[in-house]
């Protein structure tokens, strides 16, 4: 580990400053001078490099750093934390001002400010500004002016300062500063919890460890009532939309370590204010945190009233549907006709089925038909990828769901998003087509159908046997369930899809039947490997040498889709190992490590998270085209660039869209020549490798293997142990979340009749 340095000294030149993070480069003027390295001569100045909120020439700053090498550069200081400190001598607060620091003070005012207070001056600045109206030229308007300046600008420094007691740094002090200004100090001493809730990247946790510095006791009520929160928010990132009332209690008082009964009067205050919400079933009390609660009720009541709507069109399609067959020299089969038939007489209706049923041809029969009838369609999906491959079946755009619900954001905070698309402003279609649905979540179903108008048809297509979705809830599955919303399954599997070995044997595995493993001149294989280094090995060489040769295809058109994140051939091992065959270190490749995960030019990587406000550019030739916002969970791409100068790295997205992250969000980033099962859903890749070993069941499923079967084009590979696979289709384990959309849309249906 780099020694760490402490330097004192004064900003001479900035040479770089981002008033977006505060990202900074300038030169430091020691106070003495210093040997910075074992053997070094005395340095008078150095280069410093991290993020310092307003920074200035003139400044004295104490800085907290270890020495780095610069490849074009030389050596910097890479600064940890600061403090700055402002200078007491005459001439220290005359070029301190003179920088331009305060608005309205240039070289001249700050000479006379400095010759009529001298080292009283900020003193002056901070308490009686309107003093500053004695000196010519400054009308009291202007002085009282550059008191708040000045003023805001001690307050900075001086939430600064108390954040670093807490090991908070730089970039989240000045998130948490622009966040609550002068009220930072306060907020913290009274009710840090709000940090997890208002600042994106701050959880529960070092919510806690802040708390318990400024003396807050572990039974406070502001703890208490985090830490349910806390608990429900960390249950929805497991897909659950509620948890009941005891296991919310059980898990609540072990985090917080208090009595279950002190937890209970905490759910009881949070039922008061709102903040969660209960249903009384006949399981007992369940708790949901308010924004599922509503989302649910919401998404059921709409689903109800989109589609009790009289469309005023049951008439007979079979002459058109037939008419369409022959443009289109096609025969649908019972099932896609009946489809195509229910689309164009409900107002909600779910086209469910497994790969090779048919779903395509039957959405572009639906399509052609509501372009007869002048209708106004709009087609999306959950992810980009998603969106992609729907554009490409049905030969008409389509966008992913953010996309066309116009996604916003409000600043300086990517948690809270909004969409341009709402009750007021619904999408402007007759029919709305999502694709995919078994990836769409409670919260982006709520807000597709808060944009979706009453008498605008809603037909949602997808797999109901793949995983659920990412986010909380089981939407699609809970829709079908309900039994009162239309649904078509297509079951029969067409000819020309029964020549592929993926789909007769994703088939196999969703019924329980153990797939039929390496027929010759067929596209599903299987590799004996027991040792589970071998299987890693194995993968290595199937990517590097013989696949590439059999599947006339590049490495990076193979996908490895794996069970689990640990492990040896989970994503955490498997990425560095592969990165290293595919895309080995090199002079010419910058790099970048990043709490334990070095990125470095030309490599794989996916985005983990959906992040609403991250602009992105799209370059033709060279040259811009575009731009726009966002970039979402599971969407891959290639590190094109990292600059080490201006701390980025680079993204090239499909489409060629080029996003730049800050170091500081490079948490939003995975290397992803390996990836989880999990993160694949809507994706679709020419070869797949699969590696199965061993593992606790809930990660070695039937639905998992059939979700990452179905996610090869051309080629699936599975490489492990044959008994492992076997268990995988046995074990017919459902992943198991609580939700009650299912419940909430028959209770709706009930009532509403």
């Amino acid at each position: 580990m780099e020694e760490q340095l402490v330097i004192s000294g004064t900003v001479d030149n900035i040479i770089y400053y981002n008033s977006e993070n505060s990202y900074a480069v300038f030169s430091l003027v020691f106070d003495e001078p210093k040997v910075l390295s074992e053997g070094g001569d005395e340095e008078e100045e150095i280069i410093c490099v991290g993020t310092v909120a307003n920074i200035n020439i003139g400044e004295s700053i104490k800085v907290i750093g270890s020495m780095i090498k610069h490849p074009s550069y030389g050596e910097q200081l890479k600064i940890e934390f600061y403090e700055k400190m402002m200078p007491s001598s005459e001439k220290g607060i005359e070029k301190y001002l003179a920088s331009g620091v305060i608005k309205g003070i240039g070289k001249s005012y700050a000479k006379k400010i400095v010759e009529k207070f001298g080292d009283k001056t900020f003193e002056v600045m901070e308490k009686t500004p309107e003093k500053l109206a004695q000196i010519k030229g400054i009308s009291l308007n202007r002085a009282i002016q550059i008191g708040n300046v000045f003023y805001e600008q001690t307050e900075l420094r001086r939430v600064m300062l108390y954040l670093q007691d807490f090991n908070i740094s730089p970039t989240y002090a000045v998130k948490i500063y622009k966040h609550y200004k002068e009220k930072t100090i306060q907020t913290i001493q009274t009710d840090p919890y709000v940090l997890a809730e208002d600042i994106y990247g701050i959880g529960f946790r070092t919510a806690d460890e802040i708390a318990e510095k400024v003396g807050i006791s572990k039974e406070s009520d502001f703890r208490i009532k985090a830490g349910i929160k806390y608990v429900l928010s960390n249950n929805s990132a497991n897909g659950h939309v509620y948890l009941p009332a005891d296991e919310l209690t059980t898990q609540s008082a072990a985090l917080l370590e208090i009595a279950p009964e002190t937890v209970e009067n905490g759910i009881d205050n949070l039922l008061i204010e709102r903040k969660v919400c209960s249903e009384r079933t006949e399981n007992g009390l369940i708790i949901f945190l308010s924004s599922y609660y509503y989302a649910e009720s919401y998404v059921a009541k709409k689903l109800i009233e989109l589609a009790s709507v009289d469309l005023h069109n049951a008439g007979n399609y079979e002459k058109k549907i037939k008419k369409i067959e022959e443009e289109e020299n096609i025969t649908l089969a019972a099932q896609q006709r009946e489809a195509v038939k229910q689309a164009m007489k409900n107002g909600v209706m779910v086209i469910t089925g497994g790969p090779g049923t048919g779903k395509t041809t039957t959405i572009n029969t639906i399509i052609k038909l509501l372009d007869e009838e002048n209708y106004e369609i709009q087609l999306a999906a959950p992810t980009g990828r998603a969106a992609k491959r729907m554009t490409e079946t049905t030969g008409r755009p389509a966008a992913t769901i953010h996309r066309l619900l116009g996604i916003n954001f409000l600043a300086e905070d990517s948690k809270k998003q909004t969409f341009e698309k709402n009750e007021d402003c619904p999408i402007e279609a007759d029919v709305v087509i999502i694709d995919e649905s078994s990836m769409v979540d409670i919260i982006l179903m709520h807000h597709l159908l808060k944009a979706i108008a009453i008498g605008t048809r809603l037909i949602i297509v997808g797999d109901a046997d793949q995983l659920p979705s990412v986010g909380a809830g089981n939407v699609l599955r809970d829709i079908i369930a309900s039994e009162r919303i239309k649904v078509v399954r297509l079951t029969e599997i067409f000819r020309q899809a029964r020549e592929s070995s993926i789909i007769m044997n994703a088939h196999r595995i969703n019924k329980g039947e153990y797939p039929v493993l390496n027929e010759p001149n067929k596209d599903f294989f299987f590799v004996k490997r027991y040792n589970i280094d071998d299987v890693a090995e194995t993968i290595r060489e199937l990517i590097t040498s013989r696949l590439p040769k059999f599947a006339k295809c590049e490495p990076s058109e193979i996908q490895v889709l794996t069970p689990m994140r640990k492990s040896q051939i989970g994503v955490i091992n498997l990425n560095p190992f592969l990165r290293e065959a595919m895309n080995p270190s090199s002079p010419y490749k910058a790099e970048k490590e990043y709490r334990g995960t070095v990125f470095r030019e030309g490599d794989k990587v996916m985005q983990i998270k959906n992040n609403y406000n991250i602009t992105w550019e799209i370059y033709e030739n060279g040259k811009y085209v575009d731009d726009g916002t966002g970039v979402f969970n599971g969407d891959d791409g290639i590190i094109k660039r990292i600059n080490d100068d201006e701390e980025y790295i680079e993204v090239v997205y499909d489409d060629n869209k080029h996003v730049k992250y800050d170091y500081t969000q490079l948490d939003e980033l995975e290397l992803s020549y390996a990836v989880t099962i999990h993160k694949s859903q809507g994706s679709e890749y020419r070869v797949v490798i699969i590696p199965i070993h061993s593992g606790p069941a809930m990660l070695l499923s039937r639905n998992l293997l059939y979700t990452a079967v179905t996610r090869a084009k051309e080629l699936a590979v599975i490489v492990g142990i044959p008994e492992t696979l076997e268990r995988m289709v046995d074990n017919n384990r459902e992943v198991n979340r609580y939700t009650y959309l299912k419940e909430r849309i028959r209770n709706l249906y009930e009532y509403m009749r």
